[in-house]
């Protein structure tokens, strides 16, 4: 049995625990990414996940949901998948049933989970791996991605996923509509904001504001010596409602997506909403595990500092 209390309600436990884009996050001992092969989250269905090392080696496993309350309880098999036990070179625990419950206290979640083996012998096997200190490593990892999106939360910031080929994002600026508009595409005030990250630099800012026109960012990153280009062209513009553009990331062959932006005011307020649609899911899916989600959140705070300022 492992224990933690995290400082997040259980709905937000619950979502980061069950969403594949989420799971890929944090889910892991530290050093390690996690690519989410299926997440069938019903009884009977099927979950198969591949941890891979910070060498590139890869640890499969899968499982069978056996039982689903909703932000409750979820109990599932698991065991090591084909091809682990030749990258370990250990002899496996077999199959066994992880039990793990979420009970809300007083706004934080203390999530349970219970592992049961087939055997003692099995459960030595298990232990002798490292479960415990895995498992604490991956609760810590969990830990940190809940700050961030708690962090998020509070700045107004959501990310919705419509399909495996769209992301959705919405953030309300105190604001209004034509100051959002002015500051999303005059030069002057993009170099201000754009970037987030407190080592980034913008060194080019070129905005052709026209259909047909064509938009290019670099950002210097100080802290590796890094040069970040973004580019792309205007398909249509209606000032100070809507921007439809395509974008790229220099850095990433066929990277190229459609971003629509809208702009809706209300009492003074403007709500920013970013449609960007991807040409495949697995370009998707690279775009969300690039860490674009607390990447933008940090630019979009730069720039309600920058609308309060000006």
């Amino acid at each position: 049995m492992i224990t933690r209390v995290f400082n997040a309600p259980r709905e937000l436990v619950w979502k980061v625990w069950t969403d594949p884009k989420h799971v890929e996050q944090w889910w892991g001992p530290k050093g390690f990414t996690t690519r989410v092969i299926e997440m069938d989250l019903r009884p009977g269905g099927q979950w198969h996940f591949v941890m891979i090392g910070a060498d590139g080696t890869q640890y499969p496993c899968k499982g069978i949901f056996q039982e689903v309350v909703p932000q409750e309880r979820i109990v599932a098999t698991d065991e090591f998948d084909e091809g682990f036990e030749k990258v370990i070179n250990v002899d496996l625990p077999q199959t066994m049933v992880t039990t793990t419950i979420f009970s809300e206290e007083q706004g934080k979640t203390k999530l349970t989970m219970v592992i049961v083996h087939q055997s003692a012998d099995d459960r030595r096997k298990h232990e002798q791996m490292g479960v415990i200190a895995g498992w604490n490593s991956s609760f810590d990892c969990l830990e940190e991605f809940l700050a961030k999106i708690v962090v998020n939360q509070g700045h107004r910031l959501t990310l919705t996923l419509p399909s495996d080929r769209e992301i959705v994002v919405e953030r309300v600026f105190n604001a209004p509509r034509q100051l959002v508009f002015e500051a999303w595409t005059q030069p002057f005030h993009v170099k201000r904001w754009f970037g987030g990250c407190s080592s980034m630099t913008m060194t080019l800012c070129e905005i052709d504001l026209r259909a047909g026109g064509s938009w290019r960012y670099v950002l210097y990153d100080s802290g590796n010596g890094i040069e970040h280009a973004f580019s792309g062209e205007y398909r249509e513009i209606v000032p100070p409602e809507r921007l439809v553009a395509t974008e790229r990331y220099e850095g990433v062959a066929d990277s190229d997506h459609l971003n629509t932006l809208t702009l809706t005011e209300n009492d003074g307020k403007t709500t920013l909403h970013i449609h960007i649609q991807h040409s495949s899911g697995e370009q998707r899916d690279g775009h969300l595990q690039s860490g674009m989600e607390v990447g933008m959140n940090q630019t979009l705070n730069r720039l309600e500092e920058i609308l309060q300022s000006i």
